[in-house]
């Protein structure tokens, strides 16, 4: 489904995601590709040992040059189409699919399940995918479960939580984070454009068979904060993680999407597991 305007707000509530084409500049997305591979060229051996199924883990926090996509007028332009006009920023990483590579594990972003809010219609964050090469199911494509964002699928009976060592490691291809699932669907992407996902969908990737690197810079924002419950506001300013480090420019070209909540309730608590049954 290709959503170009304000029909993607359905899309993205109903199935959990949307795509927007060509939203990267050609620019920019050349300027992106040496970026990361020479980010990526340059991890150690321990670290690439540590991700055999992400690949890696960057964050963008790490390089001010990624303020200029944190902040890309046409992403922020797809997302007011969407009816989000005050979207805020929290957090993103530089994920590489290496040639020759496994799948990566069934999982979702959202890591306050236990917030009053886990399962309202609103969503509490977004994942923004920039995909720099075409994908498909040989190099490493998006996979995902369309509806998981608040429907039960029993696979989320079947797996641990994401992101611990065994799983990172690709340590037991046999296991249900890495199986294929009933009514899962692939995205093949062309370079330059963009995933917008709902972070409670359940999602995954293809093995990357290839000779080639598929890398995907992931970005996490919250489309409607004020919308959300107070723990939950509490919850998404902490995440917030550019540095004081940064320059003053790409400070504050990032600076109208910093997340702030002034409230005096308790945030939410860290919390990756999702009730089983739900």
């Amino acid at each position: 489904m290709t959503i170009t305007n304000e029909a993607g707000r359905e899309q993205l509530l109903h199935d959990g995601y949307c795509i927007v084409p060509n939203i990267l500049p050609s620019d920019l997305l050349s300027e992106l590709r040496n970026i990361t591979d020479r980010m990526l060229d340059d991890l150690p051996e321990s670290v690439k040992a540590d991700h055999v199924s992400t690949g890696s883990m960057i964050p963008v926090s790490s390089n001010p040059f990624f303020s200029r996509l944190i902040a890309l007028p046409g992403a922020l332009a797809a997302l007011a189409d969407m009816g989000y006009s005050e979207p805020k920023f929290s957090s993103g990483y530089v994920i590489s699919k290496p040639p020759h590579s496994p799948r990566l594990f069934w999982h979702h972003d959202w890591a306050a399940w236990s917030s009053p809010d886990a399962f309202g219609q609103t969503p509490q964050q977004l994942f923004l995918m920039y995909y720099l090469t075409d994908t498909n199911p040989v190099n490493g494509c998006l996979r995902l479960i369309p509806g998981t964002h608040r429907g039960y699928h029993p696979l989320l009976d079947q797996i641990g939580e994401a992101h611990r060592g065994d799983i990172l490691r690709a340590q037991d291809l046999s296991a249900p984070e890495f199986s294929d699932a009933e009514g899962e669907v692939d995205v093949p992407i062309h370079a330059g454009d963009l995933v917008i996902g709902d972070s409670r969908l359940m999602h995954a990737s293809h093995a990357n068979t290839t000779g080639e690197r598929r890398t995907v810079i992931t970005l996490w924002y919250h489309p409607d904060m004020n919308a959300l419950e107070e723990a939950t506001q509490g919850f998404i300013a902490g995440m917030w993680s550019i540095p004081a480090s940064w320059p003053e420019a790409d400070r504050n070209l990032v600076a109208p999407l910093k997340p702030v909540y002034a409230g005096s309730t308790p945030k939410a608590i860290w919390d990756r597991k999702r009730p089983r049954g739900r």
